[in-house]
């Protein structure tokens, strides 16, 4: 850790908090759909699967698209202003690539089903295919949101070992 300044220090204070606040602002929305919506459009499909279309019900794509660009931005600029910090820098990349990990589970699973359950809403039944893959998306994404907040959890030491450097 040596070439650290205290503006350098101090701008990487600013990134990891950045990076801490939005994320745990991103989990309260998860937790949030997880706990609320979720179970609304998963509760007698297909009917329920009108909440997700758009024009129907509510579209939550461009909150999501908006606010994981800016966090990942963010968390890659966190990551940039911590390069110096040894141990933080090694955490923050081990939680990115949990993160993305994460992320191209999201837009490889979760994304492409909730689009088919979305196209699904205006039939007049669902197969019991359909209601176990609804039933499956829906206990996986315990799983993927759990995982999130965990990294978001593992924010926390970072930003008090960041917080503790004297120089």
């Amino acid at each position: 850790m040596e070439n650290i300044t205290v503006n350098y220090l101090h701008r990487a204070e600013i990134w990891l908090c950045l990076a801490t606040v939005i994320y745990f602002f991103i989990n309260g929305a998860q937790i949030f759909e997880t706990l609320v919506l979720v179970p609304k459009w998963t509760v007698s499909p297909p009917k329920s699967l009108k909440i997700l279309s758009d024009g129907h019900g509510m579209s939550l794509k461009t909150f999501w698209i908006l606010f994981h660009s800016i966090h990942e931005i963010v968390f890659i600029m966190a990551i940039i202003f911590c390069w110096k910090i040894d141990p933080v820098r090694n955490w923050l990349i081990l939680l990115f690539v949990i993160h993305l990990l994460v992320r191209i589970w999201t837009l490889s699973y979760f994304a492409p089903n909730i689009i088919d359950f979305q196209k699904m809403a205006d039939q007049q039944f669902v197969t019991e295919a359909v209601a176990a893959r609804i039933s499956r998306w829906q206990l996986l994404n315990y799983v993927r949101v759990a995982v999130f907040i965990a990294v978001s959890i593992g924010f926390i030491p970072l930003c008090i070992k960041l917080f503790s450097i004297r120089i």
